[in-house]
């Protein structure tokens, strides 16, 4: 993935995160205690997941040299 894609995935999983937490105990907790329970348990899992996708592929372009290639300091 590239950078921009996985910067763009993890702001929308967690501005959906910041989304469901307000209007779960602002809007939500009105109508049904539950749901709003559930809208932050689903909003809890989001930040981890955010942080794995928002990596993925990180290092792809930085890993670190296998050993095959021969380097000289000179």
């Amino acid at each position: 993935m590239q950078e921009a894609t996985r910067k763009r995935t993890y702001f929308a999983l967690m501005g959906t995160c910041v989304v469901l937490i307000v209007l779960a105990w602002n809007v939500v907790r009105l109508w049904s205690t539950t749901a709003a329970v559930v809208m932050t348990l689903v909003a809890a899992v989001l930040p981890p997941t955010a942080a794995i996708l928002g990596n993925l592929g990180a290092l792809d372009d930085s890993a670190p040299p296998t050993g095959d290639e021969v380097t000289r300091r000179e």
